[in-house]
């Protein structure tokens, strides 16, 4: 099917949008605003310097527009101005084109009618010069109305209209051409009135003329042009009668228009998106296909020979693919650039050899369902159970005053652990939960499981451990610390495939173990250690211990830790949270490694702010794919084709040159529910956190009573329960002591020791990564299928 007909740009519309313009050899394409005005292009660097500093203008009336390829075009005024752009597609470039010649040949007719207007000096010329611009409103007028439905979506090129916005920018653009029109025929009625007023004139001026004993002759040319002005002002009065009738039907028509326009809309909306889903269902079964097919040494020999086999094909279904992007801003360790155009058009045997290392997210994803829906041995569930509604709203966070001077001056300085702080600094969840919310994104761990490369595993590892910050952007919320022994279950097994096991398994340091399995084939544990210090304007959180990751298929066994976790304007000013450090992801298995740096906020810093940025290298140090994005919106990852060094960036370090494939989405942030304000910025995951839920162990956080009074907005009766379960804690903490003394040969030996085992969890050393921590031991899920829990502390 041919592609679908860009839109034409009405010819009295401005035309703007995003372009990749050339700047030089270093910084290769960089993406401009443009906005076509008035016969003028002008560039900016974003959307917010349109109102004061213009990059640059070119004239196209005396400016020769050129197409280089599908997507590259040049304009040039033929001196020193000439520009080199290129389209995000083939699509939007022939917009570009078209409303550019468009613009041009309207600039070239002005020129030439101002020319023509200066030329008018009698009166004749004068009633002729009016009759010129009312056929000119009337042109405008008739063109904005009749020029073809497609226009109206110029307004937004880059943006598909969905059923949301799309019915309000087609209604405020229906609203503008009404406002127009109207502009339009009070011209109209002015020019009109300025027509009556020098006609009747010119009747006057003639009549006194007649009134003059002249020649026969000269007494008929009077008559004719007296004959020829009542003419040319009754027909004035009637164009203008004609385009208010013009108007009101166009009012009148208006509504039905914009339902006709968005039906054809969605239809096409719908159209292309079955054409695009057949495509990739046929390319995969292509793909499936031939991997499925062993042909006979002769047949295979003949088709070797000839030119237009399956070769040929495999190239030409790859190219649709891989398309090219720059880099909106460019990081301080690395550059992206395009890539070559060879790496665009390769050979067959290039292609299988790229697809079968790259392993592509859409391909094989969809190839592995495709895979599991055929196997005649894949479980089928027999029945289907229905799925729990978990709830949507907690109680409003209460607004409760609080001198907090009076509580932090004195904190300055010590361990964050070893402060009693009120629950008003507190959230109502507690620190097992806000680890368990690791999970939210527990899709990019699914689809890593399915991934046939170690190396794109990598991407949606790192996409992972990025987005377990997405939820802390508005979380300014102290957690409440666990008690010793304090567990928490997050059983979603049968709506996203996993479960997951938290407990507090040591007390001084505070460390929590976290455990967690899915059906998908993947496994994650972690211990982590909080170590804070409050300096006065800022606290500072930084998490000790490490997280790793097992997929059970590959056997890919992964590790990384956390960065720091800044939270500023503690005494003065509004709260705000910011991640910064390194992340280094390693596969221990192949040696692939992810480098994430997490770009602190800085107040003179161009970069846009909370971003990261991410290589995937193998086990020699070369580059596969880039990473970038921000920790609380999105990340995006493109494969390398080519990597060089370039010049010293700012702190005198070689910065290397990437030259990338178009970027692809690999995650995005989940919107926050309605009133996440009022409920201290939940996700709709920790809004179900601390819902209460039947057989979970007594030390579950979810039976926490000052957790749950603060939830039910009772902080005074939470603050005296916190004392007394800390104070309980404290005494239990003592006992144990006590015992270990007496078990001890010797009093200094058992001194201060404190003998506590954790209930779930035993300590480990992995063989793999080399580090100790504390893993799951098992028996808790048996035991909650069971009803036992007499192995359980009464810490509550």
């Amino acid at each position: 099917m041919s592609e679908p007909k860009p839109p034409t740009p009405t010819p009295g519309d401005n035309y703007k949008g995003w372009l990749f313009k050339w700047t030089n050899y270093i910084k290769g394409y960089q993406r401009r605003w443009f906005v076509l005005s008035n016969g003028l292009l002008s560039y900016y660097r974003t959307q917010a310097e349109m109102g004061h500093t213009c990059r640059g203008t070119i004239n196209l009336a005396t400016a020769n527009i050129a197409v280089e390829d599908s997507c590259n075009f040049v304009i040039s005024n033929g001196g020193a101005q000439t520009y080199h752009l290129k389209a995000s597609s083939e699509i939007e470039r022939q917009r570009w084109i078209t409303a550019l010649e468009l613009a041009k040949a309207k600039a070239v007719h002005m020129q030439a009618e101002s020319g023509k207007t200066e030329n008018a000096k009698d009166c004749s010329s004068l009633c002729v010069k009016h009759c010129l611009i009312v056929c000119l409103i009337f042109f405008v007028i008739s063109s904005s109305l009749l020029s073809p439905s497609d226009d109206s979506g110029d307004d937004c090129p880059a943006v598909p209209p969905t059923s949301g916005q799309g019915g309000g920018c087609r209604n405020s653009e229906v609203q503008s051409t009404l406002r127009t029109l109207n502009s339009k025929v009070e011209d109209l009625t002015t020019c009109n009135d300025l027509i009556v007023k020098h006609g009747s004139a010119l009747q006057r001026s003639l009549s006194e003329l007649e009134a003059i004993r002249v020649g026969g002759e000269m007494g008929e040319k009077i008559r004719q042009v007296t004959e020829r002005a009542t003419l040319f002002r009754i027909t004035s009065n009637a164009m203008i009668n004609a385009c208010r009738d013009f108007l009101s039907l166009a009012q009148s028509h208006s509504k039905r228009w914009q339902k006709a326009l968005q039906v054809e809309r969605d239809q096409r909306i719908r159209l292309e998106e079955t054409l695009e889903q057949l495509a990739k269902q046929h390319n995969h079964l292509e793909r499936a296909f031939r991997g499925a097919t062993v042909l006979p040494s002769s047949f295979s020999n003949s088709a070797l020979g000839n030119k237009g086999g399956s070769g040929k094909g495999d190239a030409s279904d790859e190219d649709d693919d891989n398309e090219f992007f720059d880099a909106m801003e460019d990081p301080a360790e690395f550059i992206t650039v395009p890539a070559d155009p060879k790496y665009h058009r390769r050979s067959g045997s290039n292609v299988s050899g790229l697809s079968s290392e790259t392993g592509m997210d859409d391909q094989s994803t969809n190839f592995d369902e495709l895979s599991l829906a055929s196997n005649p041995e894949s479980p089928q569930p027999l029945e289907l159970e229905p799925v729990r509604q978990r709830r949507t709203r907690i109680p409003d966070k209460p607004n409760y005053y609080l001198n907090l001077w009076s509580i932090m001056k004195n904190c300055i300085g010590k361990e964050l652990s070893k402060i009693p702080m009120p629950v008003n600094f507190n959230e109502p969840l507690s620190m097992l939960q806000r680890l368990s919310e690791d999970l939210e994104y527990y899709e990019l761990l699914d689809k890593a499981a399915k991934c046939q490369s170690s190396l794109e595993q990598m991407c949606y590892v790192a996409a992972f451990t990025v987005s377990s910050y997405s939820t802390t952007v508005h979380r300014t919320g102290k957690p409440f610390n666990p008690l010793l022994g304090e567990t928490f279950e997050l059983d979603r097994l049968t709506e996203c495939g996993y479960r997951s096991l938290c407990e507090q398994v040591s007390h001084h340091p505070p460390a929590a173990a976290h455990h967690a399995i899915s059906e998908k084939g993947w496994s994650l544990r972690q211990e982590i250690t909080l170590a804070s210090k409050f300096r006065g304007k800022y606290l500072s959180i930084m998490p000790l211990g490490s997280i790793q990751c097992i997929f059970e298929k590959s056997d890919n066994h992964y590790s990384w830790k956390k960065v720091t976790t800044t939270i500023h304007n503690i005494i003065v000013g509004k709260l705000w949270i910011d991640q910064s450090g390194e992340i280094d992801v390693v596969n221990h298995k192949t040696g692939d490694r992810c480098h994430l740096k997490f770009t602190p906020y800085s107040y003179f810093s161009r970069d846009v702010p909370r971003k990261v940025t991410g290589v995937v290298t193998d086990k020699d140090g070369k580059a596969h794919y880039v990473l970038s994005g921000t920790w609380d919106e999105k990340m995006e990852f493109s494969r390398v084709m080519q990597s060089s060094k370039g010049e010293n960036g700012t702190e005198g370090k070689q910065r290397t040159v990437y030259q990338t494939l178009k970027a692809k989405e690999i995650w995005t942030k989940n919107p926050l529910p309605e009133g996440a304000e009022n409920m201290y910025f939940f996700s709709s995951l920790a809004l179900t956190l601390n819902e209460a839920e039947e057989g979970v162990a007594p030390t579950d956080s979810r039976k926490r009573p000052d957790q749950r009074l603060m939830e039910d907005g009772r902080w005074d009766e939470a603050n005296a329960e916190k004392q007394r379960l800390e104070e309980k804690q404290r005494i239990t903490r003592r006992e144990r002591e006590r015992e270990a003394v007496k078990a001890a040969s010797t009093p200094e030996e058992g001194a201060h020791q404190d003998n506590y085992q954790a209930l779930w969890f035993e300590k480990f050393d992995d063989p793999v990564s080399g580090e100790t921590m504390h893993v799951y031991k098992g028996g808790y899920w048996e035991a909650k299928d069971q009803g036992s829990w007499e192995m359980c502390q009464d810490i509550f």
